[in-house]
């Protein structure tokens, strides 16, 4: 597996992974001191939707851009939020069925702020990342509306 740091400023790391994402290791990159708390996220391509086989999902993404906008985003959240620590990574490229897309942790001194961020950050992630999905499933390919 390889890591492409894009941005590591303190407490925020931010990868790219495009072959695969070990969600385990972007964790480990973490320095947890202060934290009582880890909220993680994982996101998977799913095998099937409503009945239909996915094949794989297939990521295109404004590269120059895609490291500043999470970056950003995890620098809003630690504002919001009050959390102290956080990592993500999303993949670009072919994500087949049951290969990891997403990852992000959130290490907090207290769960509460911990989920809430984690939340606020995958949904913030969907609507401002500069990333593009097309599905290839049994019934053909589509891009899906929106960004993420």
């Amino acid at each position: 597996m390889r890591f492409y740091p894009i941005a590591m400023a303190g407490d925020i790391v931010i990868t790219e992974s495009p072959d695969s994402l070990d969600h385990q290791s972007l964790l480990d990159a973490l320095d947890l001191q202060g934290c009582g708390a880890v909220v993680s996220f994982l996101g998977i391509t799913r095998g099937c939707d409503d009945g239909v086989k996915i094949h794989r999902l297939e990521f295109d993404a404004w590269q120059d851009k895609l490291g500043g906008v999470l970056h950003s985003l995890a620098s809003e959240a630690i504002d919001k939020f009050g959390v102290k620590k956080i990592a993500m990574s999303h993949r670009t490229g072919k994500v087949n069925a049951g290969e990891n897309i997403v990852s992000i942790h959130v290490g907090s001194p207290h769960r509460k702020e911990a989920f809430a961020a984690c939340e606020w950050l995958i949904d913030e992630l969907k609507v401002q990342a500069p990333i593009w999905k097309k599905e290839v499933s049994e019934n053909g390919e589509q891009w899906k509306a929106g960004l993420g």
